[in-house]
């Protein structure tokens, strides 16, 4: 029992890990070159806007993204949001087949430190090479209120 409990506080402890501090940590540690790779041709990576009547993303709406990459067959995607430099709003999410959370794929443009308003936000499409992260290109969008 003590064993199952311990497990399972150490993933939730690294999933939140993953969550608040974004790739950024994990890029910054890099692969022996100082820093995070990048690859020199940016793979396609496209906002999907799901529940908007104007086609722009705005506070408190769902987007994914259309990911289309060569480069790795488990491509992730990290997106922040900043108001004013302050950053209210991060996630990252597998865009492969066998991701084991692909409900994550919808990213809802809200959260306790992000309550109204707009965003400027970057969304980073990435994968895993052994300790490295990969980047592979990125998109900026804003988030209306």
């Amino acid at each position: 029992m003590f064993g199952k409990r311990l497990a399972l506080t150490a993933l939730v402890f690294c999933f939140s890990l993953l969550i608040l501090g974004g790739t950024d940590a994990l890029a910054a540690r890099g692969g022996g070159g100082g820093g995070p790779k990048s690859v020199p041709s940016a793979a396609p990576l496209t906002l999907v806007v799901l529940d908007s009547a104007d086609g722009l993303a705005h506070w408190d709406q769902q987007v994914t993204f259309t990911v289309s990459t060569t480069a790795t067959t488990e491509p992730h995607v990290s997106l922040k949001c900043s108001q004013n430099g302050v950053l209210v709003y991060a996630t990252q999410t597998g865009y492969y087949a066998g991701y084991l959370w692909p409900w994550t794929q919808v990213m809802s443009l809200s959260s306790v430190a992000w309550t109204g308003g707009s965003a400027d936000c970057v969304a980073t499409l990435y994968y895993f090479s052994g300790a490295s992260v990969v980047s592979l290109g990125t998109l900026s969008f804003v988030a209306y209120p």
